[in-house]
């Protein structure tokens, strides 16, 4: 029996304003760009478990200092490009600029960290970086594989170019994100995974 050829699946196309409507109630979560609606995969048991390591590590580093982070639930939003999106946690450095009447759209992160999934990697490597370089506030990216100790670390230079400038996959070696002057061992930031640190 020959299956039949599956309709073209169409993508949603919405304003900025019909976006951010929809998000404010929705279920799950969902990213935006030009119109188009990118939906987020479900987190793995691994992937929370670094996110909340290190997110705890920033929060206790920031305590009493002028930058602060926010969790994934904190949307980037760049208004050239009409780009809104959800980074694993995000820091931001003196007084945190929000689009206009709204404090769920922040406009000047300066580091930007994922956790990277299957589903995710290669947009968060991609597509995602190439957007996110275009906030001019933004310095550091740090990519954390949540399947295997691996960490890299993208930095802007004083001349505007982004390059790597830590590779981990070691859990004797040590995180630095430089933007707040915070080092965390790979221990810390894998601690509790399954069969990571084995």
């Amino acid at each position: 029996m020959i299956a039949e050829k599956p309709e073209t699946i169409k993508k949603t196309f919405l304003t900025p304003e019909e976006y951010l409507a929809n998000e404010r109630v929705a279920f799950e979560k969902s990213e935006y760009y030009q119109g188009e609606i990118i939906p987020m995969a479900g987190a793995s048991k691994e992937h929370n478990r670094i996110k909340e390591n290190v997110a705890g590590e920033i929060y206790i580093a920031l305590r009493g200092s002028n930058c602060q982070s926010f969790s994934s639930d904190m949307r980037v939003h760049l208004p050239e490009t009409t780009m809104y999106a959800y980074p694993d946690i995000v820091i931001v450095c003196g007084e945190p600029t929000f689009m206009a009447d709204e404090f769920d759209n922040l406009l000047n992160p300066v580091t930007l960290i994922e956790v990277l999934s299957d589903g995710t990697e290669d947009y968060d490597r991609g597509r995602k970086f190439q957007r996110y370089r275009r906030i001019p506030t933004f310095e550091e990216y740090v990519l954390i594989n949540s399947q295997a100790i691996d960490i890299e670390v993208w930095r802007k230079s004083e001349q505007g170019l982004w390059m790597l400038a830590e590779q981990l996959a070691s859990p004797t070696e040590t995180l630095t994100i430089s933007t707040i002057n915070l080092a965390i061992s790979l221990l810390s930031v894998y601690d509790r995974t399954i069969g990571l640190l084995a």
